[in-house]
């Protein structure tokens, strides 16, 4: 049995449609902004080398952008296959998201409407590598999709790119812990 707990940080690009003049001729694809992820993960066995685990976690913006932040909780299952002190893994999630428009809100590709915000399901496919430093500490590098139905874009989607990097800490349940010898003379 495995229990690790992360947190990093996440830049996210929110690549939501942006009109930049009146006739909306001038299209582009926009908005970033930076929060913070942590979750836990926690593995009960093992299957010829890989490791399944169920893995849940979420996102809290802190730097807003100028034109969405999106925050999320998520769950899922998670795979890993280690190669020496690197675990690469890939995971698919599912959970809640809300994206908060910024300023004024956002106004619909048809002109029609105004959002403040909207709330969705969130799939998302994704997979990076933790890395060891010791035992119990290790790296990650975290690249997640997220996939939300919003009624803000023609397509009535909206596709997310979300990139973390952080710190695990591993919970050991499956060695005992090492009690110092008594040193004193007899």
């Amino acid at each position: 049995m495995s229990l690790s707990a992360w947190g990093g940080a996440t830049g996210t690009l929110v690549n939501l449609p942006v009109i930049t003049n009146g006739n909306g001729s001038n299209l582009w694809y926009g908005g970033r902004n930076l929060g913070i992820s942590a979750g836990v993960d926690l593995r009960v066995w093992q299957y010829h080398g890989f490791l399944p685990s169920v893995e849940i976690r979420g996102t809290y913006p802190f730097s807003k952008g100028t034109i969405a932040s999106e925050e999320n909780v998520l769950a899922g299952i998670k795979i890993e296959r280690p190669f020496g002190r690197y675990h690469p893994y890939g995971d698919f999630l599912f959970g809640r998201g809300a994206i908060d428009y910024q300023g004024r809100g956002y106004i619909s590709l048809d002109g029609l409407t105004l959002y403040q915000q909207t709330n969705s399901n969130v799939l998302s496919p994704g997979g990076g590598v933790d890395v060891d430093l010791t035992h119990h500490y290790a790296l990650k590098v975290d690249v997640q999709l997220w996939h939300q139905s919003v009624p803000v874009t023609t397509t009535g989607k909206l596709n997310s790119l979300a990139v973390t990097v952080g710190a695990i800490y591993r919970f050991d349940f499956n060695h005992p812990p090492k009690i110092p010898r008594d040193t004193r003379p007899r």
